[in-house]
């Protein structure tokens, strides 16, 4: 049935069809799926101009000479680096730092190496209010008036559940309107459950069709879960950003003690082979039991790597046990090993493919 839902109780839906027919419903399981939208902030002179979201930038049509993203977030960097590539000269203005979630050292990595391509980043931005003059944007930035072609406005997504009286079905929704579940997609009200980036669950496709495909076996009594303690997450940038598990900051927030290393690229083999040693590896660990709890990769191919620290977290594997594992030489997955070497030695001293 085409049309916009709302409830009326948790087992009651009304529908408003597309002809303006209403059709009231009493289903006996209901699984909210409505996604996100960008999040679009409330700044003086924003309203009504032109600016693009990830949507207007990807089906753009021109090259601006000069874009203006704001945004530190994966969509910002991705986006921003493509035009940069396309030619566009860019600005990003970032509210905090770059990935503001992730350690620090990413934004240090990854920021190098954009602004080796010619973006200007402009960091912990206080964005005053913005004008268009029908040709071009002019940001107000902490002071500093910021000009551009085009104005990216990448700053997030918000869920899609205004609307949809929420309350009258009785499900709890974060500050900021997202659904709250649990590792069964169960929601506040019984016979209610949601999925996907409408919840307050990781925004990634891969997350959403788990946790879909686990609502619907629940739904139909089962009792599948989801577990998200060792999720992967990509950042499509050049170089990339893959994380998994904990951060040290996140671990220090839970009141874990932890120790952890960096190892720069120019220690990695193929890396060196690629003549591109922007970036590093990172791993932590549990203080004593060593057990890996995260690890931050920027790196070409990060994406790839962190599958493997994703798989090593997930069987419990120890530091010990990595530094001590075959990896095949000249691989980018074998600065794991070597990270986890640094734990105990300084591989600058060791010769390639030291065991």
């Amino acid at each position: 049935m085409r049309g916009r839902a709302r409830f009326t109780g948790a087992r009651t839906l009304r529908i408003t069809r597309a002809d303006g027919r209403v059709v009231d419903v009493a289903p006996d399981r209901v699984l909210v799926a409505t996604g996100a939208s960008p999040a679009i902030p409330d700044v003086p002179g924003l309203g009504g101009t032109p600016y693009w979201t990830s949507t207007g930038a990807l089906v753009a049509e021109e090259i601006p000479r000069h874009l203006v993203v704001w945004g530190g977030s994966a969509t910002a960097l991705e986006l921003g680096q493509a035009f940069v590539r396309l030619g566009s000269r860019v600005t990003l203005v970032a509210r905090s730092r770059l990935l503001s979630r992730e350690d620090p050292a990413v934004d240090e990595a990854l920021g190098r190496a954009l602004e080796a391509e010619g973006m200007r980043i402009v960091r912990n931005a206080r964005v005053e209010r913005i004008d268009h003059d029908r040709a071009r944007f002019r940001m107000t930035v902490s002071g500093e008036a910021i000009e551009g072609d085009r104005l990216l406005v990448a700053t997030g997504r918000t869920a899609n559940t205004s609307g949809l009286d929420l309350d009258a079905a009785g499900v709890a929704t974060d500050a900021h309107g997202a659904i709250m579940v649990d590792d069964h997609m169960r929601t506040s009200a019984e016979h209610v459950y949601a999925a996907g980036d409408c919840t307050t669950q990781p925004q990634f496709v891969y997350v959403a069709a788990a946790a879909g495909t686990r609502a619907a076996i629940n739904m139909t009594g089962g009792a599948a879960a989801l577990d998200l303690s060792a999720m992967p997450a990509v950042v499509f940038t050049d170089p990339q950003v893959g994380t998994v598990g904990l951060s040290e900051a996140a671990a220090h927030g839970r009141e874990l003690a932890v120790e952890s290393r960096t190892l720069a690229l120019e220690h990695v083999p193929r890396a060196l082979a690629n003549c591109d040693t922007h970036g590093f590896v990172k791993l932590v660990a549990e203080r004593g039991s060593g057990r890996l709890l995260g690890a931050q990769v920027v790196a070409a191919e990060a994406g790839e790597v962190v599958q493997s620290a994703a798989l090593a977290i997930r069987a419990g594997m120890t530091i010990e046990m990595l530094a001590g594992g075959l990896f095949p030489y000249l691989t980018m997955v074998e600065g794991l090993k070597l990270c986890a070497q640094t734990f105990s030695r300084d591989v600058s001293k060791l010769s390639c493919c030291a065991g």
